[in-house]
């Protein structure tokens, strides 16, 4: 009941009260139509007393207090983003339940109004504040709108965020986002949540998903790294790129490449020659030849292969995470001075570990030499004839 009259009531009787005077988009209409949600809980309040003025009390002035105070103790996780269908989602949930192997306290945090069947058990879960689907039936807007809502929304109830995630000090944080493009891309709400959360001494890691299957077609993987640069500059956190799904990685076609090509995003410009031989992209040389530019003067952007069903490919992007976060230099574990070298120096040699991905998932390339005809090749170099002369049908 106290928490009902601090942040009113459930989310479909407060959106029958709401008055939107301004575009949906236009937040600053909101909150003045609904102050009792989006203003600070009393608690934060700064006004001055009046009783003690009044009964002839010496006044004391109030302690000096911001609106969201640094905690003390520092937070440690992951901001699992991405596009829809990229598996984040059951990322999630392969993550919590290998931590939990390994010993560490794991809260999942569901940041995404749409997703209604969570697999994973939820420590936070933003439908308690706001759903999706309230939000299109009683503001008349489609998903993608709905979901951009959701996010502003969120951002201008912080303190019931905060006091839902006090409730967890001590864990490992996973921090499961929606996988609208547009909120990592351009949008700033996304990032305004995650600046908020480094303020409470949140230290998070952007973990991104996409499919692996987009590798087997040059266009989507160009798009995809286009994508995954964009994400990399606008949230603006430590960032791990991963490849999910790597099980399936040549289900929609085969690999013109090793995997290590893919993983690495070495020469770009064999992409282009493979571009040129369609005859779609063929009018387009020019543009992807300027996007591939772009990626390749950031050199920012690289990959991590995971399967979710493998121990070992999920440890490989714990040991990233935690490098890129710095959990790995806390004592919450056992630690060691080689452990500690081998993530400063990166010990873990990127070009072993993607190699036996590869012999894994990817299926070997047919050769292109007849064993019959290596055969014959040698029995008539043994008889003395020279390669150069007489019948060459067995180099053919």
């Amino acid at each position: 009941a106290s928490q009902r009259q601090r942040y009113g009531s459930p989310a479909r009787d407060r959106f029958a009260r709401m008055e939107t005077p301004g575009p949906w988009w236009s937040f600053s209409a909101f909150t003045r139509s609904a102050p009792s949600i989006a203003s600070p809980p009393p608690s934060h309040s700064l006004a001055k007393p009046v009783c003690a003025a009044a009964a002839g009390e010496e006044e004391k002035k109030p302690p000096a207090m911001s609106k969201s105070p640094k905690p003390s103790s520092v937070s440690f996780g992951q901001a699992v983003i991405g596009p829809p269908g990229s598996g984040k989602t059951t990322y999630c949930l392969g993550m919590q339940e290998f931590l939990s192997a390994i010993g560490r306290k794991v809260a999942v945090v569901n940041l995404d109004p749409a997703n209604e069947g969570i697999p994973y058990q939820c420590a936070v879960d933003i439908s308690e504040l706001i759903t999706l689907t309230d939000v299109m039936e009683n503001l008349k807007l489609g998903p993608n709108g709905g979901l951009i809502y959701c996010m502003e929304y969120l951002e201008a109830n912080f303190d019931w965020l905060q006091e839902k995630l006090s409730l967890f000090r001590g864990h490992y944080f996973l921090f499961d986002c929606p996988g609208q493009v547009e909120l990592c891309t351009h949008h700033r709400s996304l990032k305004n949540i995650f600046a908020q959360l480094a303020k409470w001494n949140f230290r998070l890691a952007a973990v991104h998903l996409v499919d692996s299957h987009y590798c087997t077609d040059p266009g989507k993987f160009i798009s995809v790294l286009c994508t995954s640069l964009s994400t990399m500059l606008h949230v603006a956190l430590p960032h791990i790129n991963v490849l999910s799904k790597m099980d399936l990685i040549e289900q929609y076609g085969k690999l013109a490449f090793n995997l290590d090509y893919y993983t690495e995003v070495l020469d770009l410009s064999y992409l282009l020659d493979h571009l040129a031989s369609d005859p779609f992209f063929k009018n387009y040389h020019r543009l992807n030849q300027k996007l591939v530019e772009v990626v390749e003067d950031y050199s920012l952007v690289s990959f991590i292969p995971l399967n979710v069903q493998d121990k070992e490919s999920m440890q490989r992007v714990t040991q990233a995470v935690d490098k890129a976060n710095g959990y790995c230099f806390g004592d919450s574990e056992q630690r060691s001075l080689q452990v500690l070298m081998s993530a400063a120096v990166g010990a873990d040699f990127h070009f072993t570990s993607t190699l036996a991905v590869q012999e894994k998932y990817v299926q070997p390339q047919e050769s292109p030499v007849n064993q019959e005809d290596v055969g014959a090749c040698s029995d008539g170099l043994a008889a003395g004839s020279s390669p150069l002369e007489g019948d060459h049908s067995a180099w053919r």
